[in-house]
């Protein structure tokens, strides 16, 4: 079972992308900079880092014992996943944080750090999240089963209470791709021939997947139980905990980037095509925030900047910032939306009003192609 080809319109305004991405490239050489990571990107990497394992390390070594101290480095710990997702193994995931692709590879795999898988991370988010972003049925970054995140998909009576109950799976979510995502996604990922892209038979992907959450598992659980002199439950609780913070920040970055109320979902048509060109779609289904924070750009690996991620995955997002200005006059030229929230709040609330939207069936469809 292949994945199915999507056809997007090509004769849909090509002209907006070829103009941008020339305008942005003229902005790279005009200035002589590379698209890659500069020392402001290198010494947020190092601070990241240092953010996840100085915790970690304080904790196993003895220099912190107390239970609110130790609570304390997992919270840390917490913001240094959240940091090494957003900022780090995103950028190398997608090949933009170097030239070298062993530099790339090396820093993507630092998700694993986090409690996944890398592979299964690059299929899902690289080629069905980026590729057909809000697509029913392909973007598995709004596919569910305890939450209604498209109007495409069937609302269920449970779903009317999801506003309320959003916050706790959004907490959980690395749990999940820890325990049992990864396993649920190699398996699948098999039978669409989407492993085989990536060189990796299923026996090969399961036996990446076991052995790095068992080293994983000794790591970060196992040995602060070991070690730390506190019960096994308290660690256990700091862990999940740890978890916690770091899928919350996470899941509140990304989806009010994609499911608010301004951007379109679609599905395909009977003859497995899209009615826009695949720029325009990305300008129609994604969204920006809180731009004008530079604090929080940087805390979040200017993925606030979704947008320009979304149209150029293969640029460092140390540089979104610099070049949202061309985005969005471009945009605004060629008379294609740009869609915008002034604060993390504003885009935070419109999230979940359209997660009410959907759960209590009060969203009216505007796309239906």
């Amino acid at each position: 079972m292949s994945l199915p080809i999507v056809r997007f319109n090509r004769e849909d305004r090509p002209e907006f992308f070829q103009e941008l991405r020339e305008r942005v490239n003229l902005y790279f050489k005009e200035n002589n900079i590379s698209r890659y990571a500069n020392t402001s990107m290198k010494v947020k990497t190092v601070f990241m880092l240092l953010l996840y394992f100085v915790p970690l390390a304080l904790m196993l070594t003895g220099m912190v014992t107390g239970a609110w101290m130790v609570f304390l480095m997992w919270t840390l710990m917490g913001f240094g996943m959240s940091g090494i997702g957003l900022s780090i193994m995103h950028d190398a995931n997608h090949g933009s944080y170097s030239r070298s692709k062993k530099v790339n590879n090396v820093l993507g795999f630092m998700v694993n750090f986090l409690g996944a898988y890398h592979v299964n991370w690059k299929i899902q988010h690289n080629v069905l999240h980026h590729t057909y972003t809000n697509v029913e049925g392909y973007d598995e970054d709004i596919s569910n089963p305890v939450m209604r995140f498209s109007p495409q998909q069937e609302r269920k009576w449970i779903f009317k209470f999801q506003v309320f109950y959003a916050w706790f799976f959004y907490g959980i979510m690395t749990i999940y791709w820890f325990v049992s995502k990864d396993f649920e996604s190699v398996v699948k990922y098999n039978k669409m021939n989407l492993l085989a892209t990536q060189g990796l038979t299923l026996k090969k992907a399961l036996s990446q997947v076991i052995f790095n959450k068992l080293w994983y598992v000794g790591l970060t659980l196992v040995l602060p139980i070991l070690l730390i002199p506190l019960t096994w439950w308290m660690i256990l609780l700091g862990f999940i905990w740890m978890q916690f913070v770091c899928g919350l920040q996470l899941a509140l970055i990304f989806q009010p980037a994609h499911v608010i109320e301004e951007t379109d979902f679609y599905k395909t048509n009977e003859q497995g095509s899209i009615e826009n060109n695949w720029a325009i779609h990305q300008m129609r289904t994604t969204a920006n925030f809180a731009n004008g924070s530079r604090w929080f750009t940087w805390l979040v690996g200017g993925l606030n900047h979704q947008i320009e991620h979304h149209l150029f995955p293969n640029i460092c997002h140390i540089h979104y910032r610099k070049i949202s200005k061309i985005v969005r006059e471009t945009a605004h030229e060629f008379g294609v939306p740009y869609y915008h929230h002034k604060t993390f709040f504003d885009a935070v609330k419109s999230h979940f009003k359209l997660l009410n939207q959907l759960g209590t069936g009060k969203y009216e469809l505007t796309t239906t192609s």
